[in-house]
């Protein structure tokens, strides 16, 4: 009862007079977020009436990029009906079958409904990919800039090898630049259209990739080693602009599915960040084990989110309305600040870019290196992110973030428009050119 409640000291006390314990290895070299510490920044200016233009998280706001509507009903829908109790591991059958016709219709590619898993996001997925591929010591190959595969690596215990690739070719590796790994990798990270860069891989060059594994595991199998495996993220496919395509490794060279994940997730392409529902397809037998690695730490996506996506993914008309809507506002706000900076170009301001491909990021480059910029001399990509957050109120993320380090990086920015509507776009364009002009 209430009254007979015994009160205990304000355990912030006890914690702060408990002597002091070292945690795990592992646990004590993990690194925070270089993006939450950004959020920091943007929070406190926020809080004393400064605009800000956001452009370093990637995520949607709902008042600009909502959830598909009947994709929110049919959730609620699942919820009435007592769809509220675990969900197989591998995830609910009526789901897993929907997404083997959506990988049809989609790409093309026929897989058994024993190649699907689902689970919370994507994150777990990559995860229990890790996890069930990687050994101690195993050598694990990705480009940077690219999203937190060194957390991964860490976590398996894998040894990384970032690879820095560069405007030039697209921000995106292909078979020249693994050449001298292949042999002793054991897994190989790719993400189209990427995070950070907003580019897409080519055909051409992910086609010499796969055929360079493909051709790899043959030459293993003869001699008994293990394969080389390839996990393939392609949570931001159906984000795709223009004349660009989205290629998947399958679809290209169909020997390679034996040693290829596949990732997605309705994160990103439905808008649904806070829906965690991501799905893999593989080999049956690696899904079965990501499936019984991922059941030990609790990684089922919520089970009215699967029933309800199972029947969403079947009205096609409203999967495409989703897709066709999304294309039209990504556009109009990469557009927007694309033809910004061409004209910024064109005046003889230090920007360089890449033009809109995919996903909800743009790639910029602000040569502003030895210069003053609102204040600041400009010495590291550190310098630039204070200049033009608090100089301009435009906040972005350096791919020095995303493991781009070095003179490759220099400059280099992630900006991402998921969080942002056209007018604040308009007005922080502005702002930047101003802040520009004045530099010095």
């Amino acid at each position: 009862m209430e009254g007979s409640t015994r009160l205990h000291p304000e355990l912030s006390e006890v914690f702060a007079k408990a002597p002091a314990s070292r945690l795990s290895r592992y646990a004590e070299a993990v690194e925070g977020s270089s993006i939450l510490r950004i959020a920091g920044d943007i929070r406190e200016m926020a809080a004393r009436g400064d605009q800000v233009l956001n452009l370093t998280v990637g995520d949607f706001r709902p008042d600009q990029f909502p959830v598909p509507a009947r994709y929110r009903g049919l959730i609620e829908e699942a919820l009435a009906a007592g769809e509220t109790n675990y969900p197989p591991v591998a995830g609910v059958q009526d789901l897993r079958a929907a997404l083997r016709d959506h990988l049809r219709l989609d790409f093309g590619l026929e897989y058994p409904l024993e190649s699907f898993f689902v689970a919370g996001g994507a994150r777990p997925l990559l995860y229990s990919a890790y996890m069930a591929l990687v050994d101690p010591g195993d050598l694990v190959l990705y480009p940077v800039p690219s999203w937190n595969n060194h957390h991964y690596v860490r976590m398996s215990g894998g040894r990384g090898v970032p690879l820095p690739v560069t405007a030039e070719k697209n921000f995106h590796l292909d078979r020249d630049d693994l050449a001298p790994y292949l042999k002793q990798a054991r897994l190989l990270c790719l993400n189209s259209p990427l995070n950070p860069t907003g580019t897409c891989i080519k055909r051409a060059p992910l086609t010499g990739i796969c055929e360079a594994i493909v051709e790899e595991n043959v030459r293993r199998a003869k001699a008994g080693e293990t394969p080389l495996w390839l996990v393939y993220d392609q949570v931001y496919h159906s984000q795709v602009f223009g004349r660009v395509e989205h290629h998947t490794p399958v679809g290209l060279v169909p020997e390679i599915a034996p040693w290829t994940v596949l990732l997605d997730a309705v994160s990103k392409g439905f808008c649904g960040t806070g829906l965690r529902v991501g799905w893999a397809t593989a080999a049956p037998k690696l899904i079965a084990k990501m499936a019984e690695l991922a059941g030990h730490y609790g990684a089922w996506a919520p089970r009215p989110e699967q029933v309800a996506l199972a029947r969403f993914l079947r009205d096609r008309d409203a999967v495409h309305a989703h897709r066709r809507w999304m294309i039209e506002a990504l556009e109009a706000r990469l557009g927007l600040i694309h033809e910004s900076l061409v004209e910024m170009q064109a005046a003889g301001l230090p920007v360089d870019f890449v033009e809109p491909q995919g996903a909800i990021y743009l790639s910029v480059r602000f040569d502003l290196a030895g210069k003053t910029v609102a204040g600041r001399t400009i010495r590291s990509n550190e310098d630039l992110r204070q200049a033009l957050l608090f100089g301009a109120g435009f906040a972005v993320v350096p791919f020095e973030a995303f493991g781009l380090e070095g003179p490759a990086g220099d400059g280099w920015v992630r900006v991402s428009v998921g969080a942002v509507s056209v007018d604040e776009i308009r007005e922080g364009m502005a702002r930047v050119r101003k802040l520009l002009e004045e530099a010095k």
